[in-house]
């Protein structure tokens, strides 16, 4: 073993938490990768003049199971007015094909991981929306609503998308 060997993997294994943020309201979102159900990935960045919704959520959770439709019927009605919802599974182990007949009726978008962000959320399910711009504009474990994805995301849609 070199003598550099264990310093650099020190210093790397210091680095590696660093490059995971959390989502802290009223500041920007990092930069987030997010692995989608059938492979492919796309980045917040890819979908910046958009409303995000970044909604966790479990198969046991029943909360969830409760508001992933709701969540669903909201985004088949605001999403001509640039509106997105990524659904990201807390449980790495949930099989594709499982997570494609769960999502198989609906419009959101399923994913089975995210890179940017500290993974850790408080409960499922847990929400955060990022407005048009990229800042955090919400964060809230415990399902959502009617009344709060309202409140919180035609305020939101309202807003005029950024110049490039």
């Amino acid at each position: 073993m070199s003598k550099w060997t264990l310093p650099l993997v020190a210093a790397l294994l210091s680095i590696a938490p660093a490059a995971a943020k959390e989502l802290k309201v009223g500041q920007p979102a990092p930069p987030i990768e997010l692995t989608l159900a059938d492979g492919t990935t796309t980045t917040l960045a890819e979908h910046r003049g958009e409303v995000i919704l970044v909604n966790f959520w479990a198969t046991w959770c029943v909360p969830c199971r409760v508001e992933l439709p709701l969540l669903d019927a909201y985004y088949r009605k605001v999403s001509r007015h640039g509106a997105r919802v990524f659904a990201v599974t807390t449980e790495g182990s949930v099989p594709i094909y499982r997570m494609k007949a769960l999502f198989a009726a609906l419009a959101i978008t399923p994913a089975k991981g995210i890179r940017g962000i500290t993974r850790s959320v408080p409960a499922v399910p847990t929400n955060y929306i990022i407005d048009r711009r990229g800042i955090v504009r919400y964060a809230k474990a415990g399902a959502m609503d009617l009344d709060d994805l309202n409140r919180e995301l035609i305020p939101l849609l309202n807003e005029p998308v950024p110049a490039s």
